[in-house]
């Protein structure tokens, strides 16, 4: 019989853990002595600070992140197909949602292998919850192009989108790049359309302010190397 995997979320901020992440999902996680991480270090860090059962040289930690092969993907799952319960871990939120996860996710169900999602914190519905824009219709799309005239147009693209529909648009950046991000977004989009910044999600310095473009455009907030999510209403 096989074992279960447990996804298991992890702050978005390392200095809330006890705030961000429930009793019940850290008793889970230190329990367990096999894990599959984005990170091994920060993932070392995480479960450092939930005193398990396990010493942390006795844990194993499987390395699954964006440039793990698909073919290497079955290799993860021997552990769980050999009963062993295994929690996976994303960098920071929850795993499977813009996570590399996914796909071992769907290899899981596929082996008929019980997949358990735990409580935790996921940066995009935060921000969506926080926006004051439209929670009932939003579509993630992750990173936009890098490339400024392919990006401007993928700006207009969301922002016509959002119109038609009546759709938030979400999506992120690197941090080193968020300030260009913001920058052409209130060149590009209408004055009337809404954009919601939401930074540093659960540390103690977070912010979260939505006003239309032509507000930001009087005072820009400096937001380089600063984790962020953008969701733009038309």
């Amino acid at each position: 019989m096989s074992g279960k995997i447990y996804l298991i979320p992890t702050p978005i901020s390392p200095e809330n853990i006890a705030w961000a992440i429930p009793a019940a999902v850290q008793q889970c996680a230190a329990g367990l002595s096999h894990f599959i991480v984005e990170h091994p270090k920060t993932a070392r860090q995480f479960l450092k600070q939930l005193n398990g059962k396990h010493p942390l040289q006795e844990i194993t930690l499987l390395t699954l992140n964006e440039h793990t092969a698909k073919k290497d993907l079955p290799a993860l799952l021997e552990p769980v197909l050999a009963g062993l319960d295994v929690g996976l871990m994303s960098e920071a939120g929850c795993p499977g949602v813009a996570d590399p996860g996914a796909e071992l996710i769907r290899l899981a169900h596929s082996r008929g292998i019980s997949v358990v999602p735990l409580v935790g914190p996921s940066s995009i519905i935060l921000a969506l919850m926080a926006s004051g824009l439209n929670g009932q219709c939003f579509a993630f799309h992750g990173y936009l192009p890098v490339e400024s005239v392919a990006r401007a147009r993928k700006i207009t693209e969301l922002e016509k989108i959002s119109i038609n529909l009546r759709q938030t648009q979400i999506f992120i950046e690197t941090p080193y790049r968020n300030q260009k991000l913001l920058e052409q977004l209130v060149q590009v989009c209408r004055d009337t359309t809404d954009l919601c910044i939401a930074n540093q999600l659960t540390a103690l310095d977070e912010k979260v302010h939505t006003q239309s473009i032509k507000e930001w455009r009087r005072a820009l907030p400096n937001i380089n190397k600063i984790p962020a999510i953008f969701l733009l209403h038309g």
